[in-house]
């Protein structure tokens, strides 16, 4: 492959790559603010400017210097070249625009999000000057509400239009435009249209400073006390993978996390707020059973054998125990909960929850082929991993080859109806109440067990409740609409003494094996950090009653059910994070 070497360093590079995109793919650090993989070129910031040295064919080849110096992020590589970033004549370059850039940029850092993640913070540091040699009035503009998520405070703004080649190029809805000009340009909306689209809260990610800002996040947490976690989308089928910013076990915000096979770099605003409910006022903390008709809470030991009692009770007056998985449940917890049904009964019905839809598939920018190699889909499928729970279900049933059969949602309540369904386990684990009339209606007079995170008409009626874990507070894994199987890492620990419905299927596993009750009922773990230098949280959780439920080793047994299964062992995609540390300082040995 043709050469190039940049500051010391040789790289290949493809025939057509930019400098900058051969020097961000090598580790190579070129300060840039514009300049973004997903958008067009425009080379407006400066500050990527460096001196290049190429080939003249016309002089033996010999090595010649452009005479002034090139924008990196728009001058193709020749085989060759050879790039000087820190060059007197680069250096000089990067502290004049850094000096121009905060002429009217204001002392807000106190007080502002991007604080700690901004790059003009970075750069300053990195690149500017020691002092101001402005001695003049800053301009001031205003702050503007730009549509239901985002917020502009224009006078921190770079105008390096990012947000604009946005909403034009990625969404085609085209809202924000940039007018006026000189000192006084600003980034605006167009007349009576607010930035209003799904994907609009990206441009909060794309900002590199502290312009653009989320009103969700707007004066929360200061960034440097956010852990980060790997995560997957668990709201949509698209499988989106996203970060997890959480502190002191609460969760502050999602950011994506690029994967060009998935989500490219972006997420929908759905997604990215999709996590409110994980700590709403509804969500269920610690097992409920019926004493005298009366709902009252318990501890899970009593839940587990009342649950177990009632579902033999009902069993032994004829019908069957039926299992509903929820498509909002990872694979290693449908694996677990279907295990334990089959345990109870083994000619159990096991049925899939209902799967959300909202409207049709929609790709973007407006108009784009689904092809297109930067388009993004947004899916109408609103569960996350209903392809995960069938391969798995379907698997259990034809390993165990003991009567039991896997039916559609509708057909658990039609068998309701009819009678043929005594008891039931119901794992729902939606955002929001799923419960229907027809629902509702149709398991009156069942003995039912229902595992949910947030309150609704189910939980209200059931005889034992179980609080289960939302996909932030364990770990899976989920297969997304393209039949790729994801796996993620528990972010927080769970609510109370909440468990993961994995953990409640291997919990009856151990007690209708024998098992007694754990010593202590519930236990100190440490939750691992990501982020290196931080102090790790430690909580008090539910203690197991046999195994701690790990969902890789589950994995490894799922995989030898079938050959539909082998995908566990082959074919999970595991989020890998690299941690980079760089000290302010040289660091001698002595």
């Amino acid at each position: 492959m043709p050469q190039i070497t940049i500051d010391g360093k040789k790289c290949d590079f493809a025939p057509g790559q930019m400098i900058i995109q051969v020097a961000n793919a090598n580790g190579l650090t070129i300060p840039q603010y514009c300049y973004h993989d997903a958008l067009s070129i425009v080379a407006s910031c400066r500050i990527c400017l460096a001196e290049v040295w190429q080939p003249n064919p016309r002089n033996n080849n010999a090595l010649e210097a452009i005479p002034k110096l090139v924008p990196t992020c728009q001058t193709a590589c020749a085989d060759g070249m050879v790039v000087y970033t820190d060059s007197p004549k680069a250096v000089a370059n990067q502290k004049a625009v850094m000096e121009y850039l905060l002429i009217n940029h204001p002392l807000d850092c106190p007080v502002c999000d991007q604080s700690g993640e901004c790059f003009l913070q970075d750069y300053s540091y990195e690149y500017g000057r020691g002092q101001s040699r402005f001695e003049e009035t800053k301009v001031k503009n205003p702050k503007k509400d730009l549509g239901p998520h985002v917020y502009l405070y224009a006078d921190r703004c770079i105008m390096c239009t990012r947000c604009v080649r946005f909403t034009r190029e990625a969404t085609g809805t085209a809202e924000l435009l940039v007018q006026g000009r000189g000192n006084k340009n600003e980034i605006d909306v167009f007349p009576g249209i607010a930035l209003d689209n799904e994907l609009s809260a990206n441009v909060i990610d794309l900002c590199p400073v502290g312009a653009l800002l989320d009103k969700d996040f707007l004066f929360t947490q200061r960034v440097w006390f956010l852990k980060e976690t790997p995560s997957i989308d668990g709201l949509t089928a698209s499988g989106d993978n996203i970060t997890v910013h959480h502190n002191d076990g609460k969760v502050y915000r999602f950011k994506p996390r690029t994967n060009m096979a998935v989500n490219k770099w972006w997420i929908t605003d759905e997604v990215r707020y999709s996590w409110k409910h994980v700590h709403g006022d509804q969500r269920i903390a610690a097992p409920v059973r019926r004493q005298f008709g009366v709902p009252i809470e318990s501890d899970w030991m009593r839940a587990y054998r009342d649950a177990i009692t009632g579902i033999r009770r009902a069993a032994e007056k004829g019908g069957r125990l039926a299992l509903v998985v929820s498509p909002m449940l990872s694979c290693e917890d449908a694996y677990w909960l279907g295990r334990a049904a089959l345990k109870l009964d083994p000619r159990a019905t096991l049925a899939i929850g209902p799967v959300p839809r909202d409207g049709q598939d929609r790709t973007y920018p407006v108009g784009a082929k689904e092809t297109d190699p930067k388009a993004f889909k947004v899916y109408a499928e609103k569960a996350p991993n209903a392809r995960g729970v069938k391969r798995v279900l379907e698997a259990l049933v034809q390993s165990e080859n003991t009567g039991a059969a896997i039916v559609a949602f509708d057909a658990f309540v039609t068998a309701c109806k009819s009678g043929s369904v005594a008891a039931a386990i119901v794992a729902g684990n939606y955002p929001s109440d799923w419960i229907t009339d027809e629902l509702a209606r149709a398991v009156e007079g069942r003995f039912i067990v229902a595992i949910d995170t947030l309150r609704n008409r189910l939980t209200a009626a059931a005889d034992i409740v179980l609080p289960g874990a939302v996909w932030l507070e364990k770990a899976g894994s989920f297969e997304n609409a393209r039949g790729l199987i994801q796996a993620f890492e528990q972010a927080i620990p769970p609510v109370g003494i909440a468990k993961a419905e994995g953990q409640i299927g291997l919990d009856l596993l151990a007690i209708l094996s024998g098992i007694g009750p754990p010593v202590e009922p519930t236990q100190t773990v440490v939750m691992n950090e990501d982020k290196r230098g931080q102090v790790p949280d430690a909580t008090r959780i539910a203690a197991p009653v046999g195994r701690l439920f790990n969902a890789a080793d589950t994995r490894g047994e799922m995989a030898g059910l079938s050959g539909a299964m082998s995908a566990f062992a082959t074919e999970v995609r595991t989020p890998v994070v690299e941690i980079v540390q760089e000290p302010d300082m040289q660091v001698v040995e002595l």
